[in-house]
């Protein structure tokens, strides 16, 4: 644990709760509370490693009830997800971006290890 850093920890917090769950909601003040950050660095783990090509949607209410609910996707059981994936990508996409999707198809078990790694 000493060579990660807080993104890393908040990070595999939020992926052991899905794995237990399809989906998780949480106030982003609590998370924060929880690991003595300020709420936007909550914002930044979401926002980079939450995302689409990561194989996951992210839908927040802001209010008082607000709340960020975070659901790992299966994107071969969601065409609509995989139709969101490849316009997002549309006509090219960039290195960091590219193996965040090759990852996710992975993992999704669209896609091989074989496929995986020749890229």
């Amino acid at each position: 644990m000493q060579n990660q850093n807080i993104s890393d920890i908040i990070e595999k917090y939020l992926k052991q709760i899905l794995s237990d769950t399809e989906h998780v909601e949480i106030r982003r003040s609590e998370v924060a509370d929880l690991f003595n950050v300020v709420p936007s660095q909550i914002n930044y783990v979401i926002k980079t490693r939450f995302t689409l090509s990561n194989g996951y949607l992210v839908e927040s209410k802001r209010g008082g009830g607000g709340y960020i609910r975070i659901e790992k996707v299966n994107l071969l059981d969601d065409t609509d997800v995989l139709d969101s994936l490849i316009e997002t990508i549309g006509d090219s996409i960039g290195q960091r971006d590219g193996y965040a999707v090759i990852q996710g198809l992975y993992e999704s078990d669209v896609i091989g290890r074989r496929e995986a790694i020749s890229f």
